[in-house]
């Protein structure tokens, strides 16, 4: 297989290779047709069909989800959303930049902007005067319909689990590189979590945090901040390409219990 094709499409093709399924693939990998007898299952991106749609487009909202999970009561970080002034201002109204700055008082340590959809860490800034409020803002709008901003926090440790429906298949710590962030792609590294109280904890708030919006197949991520343990975003597609690189057997697995949930084989 091409080194260039995404983790998921290898493990997609190898498992319906394995299970007798055809298998279609359009959009240099970005849509799968799975096909066997009369069962008929796409893959869009890194979204394999388990979760309903208002599911899906709950935690592809980062402020949606921060609102659902403060009403259901589980500890998560704030997402403030500011929507694009270009959608008129009978929409946006007249004083999003104000309330704006106002954040930015409220939090002299600095607060984060990033666009309100999933961007993998790009576009993400600190920022602490309001000129790089100006320059943030400017870039998220330039990519998304809406921005949100959080109060800076410093992240003691960060953890993403993998679920499936309640069972963490994945449960990884994320090593922080030189970058303030713990994304993967501005590297930080995945190292995996052994059975144990921490390991437990961090798999209860995930759960909790999935069944807040009903989502069946996705990772969570959460962070450490102020000794307290908080929901950071929830991820509708799961991508485990880094992870891949490391424990290739293990996503395979991931992935494999998740298809089998699409086909209906679970054992």
């Amino acid at each position: 297989m091409a080194s260039s094709e995404r983790i998921i499409v290898q493990a997609i093709k190898r498992y319906c290779a394995n299970h007798g399924i055809a298998l279609d693939v359009r959009a240099d990998g970005w849509l799968l047709a799975m096909r066997r007898g009369e069962q008929r299952h796409f893959a869009f991106g890194y979204d394999i069909g388990l979760n309903s749609a208002i599911a899906h487009r709950l935690a592809n909202d980062k402020s949606a989800t921060a609102e659902v999970l403060a009403l259901e009561g589980v500890p998560c970080i704030p997402h403030r959303l500011f929507l694009n002034p270009k959608l008129g201002e009978k929409v946006v109204g007249v004083g999003w930049r104000e309330a704006m700055l106002a954040l930015l008082h409220d939090n002299p340590q600095g607060v984060v902007v990033k666009p309100n959809e999933g961007t993998s860490g790009r576009s993400v800034f600190r920022v602490t005067t309001e000129t790089e409020l100006d320059h943030a803002a400017d870039e998220a709008f330039s990519m998304s319909a809406g921005l949100v901003i959080s109060p800076y926090a410093v992240i003691e440790d960060e953890v993403r689990v993998v679920l499936l429906d309640d069972v963490p298949l994945v449960v990884y710590s994320k090593q922080r590189g030189s970058d303030w962030r713990h994304n993967l792609d501005a590297g930080a590294k995945p190292v995996l979590m052994q059975d144990g109280d921490l390991r437990a904890a961090c798999a209860k708030l995930a759960i909790d945090a999935a069944k807040a919006i009903g989502i069946t197949f996705a990772s969570i991520d959460l962070v450490h901040v102020d000794g307290v343990w908080r929901v950071l975003e929830i991820n509708s597609g799961v991508m485990m390409e880094t992870l891949a690189k490391l424990h290739p057997e293990l996503v395979q697995r991931t992935y494999d219990a998740a298809l089998d949930r699409v086909f209906g084989d679970e054992h």
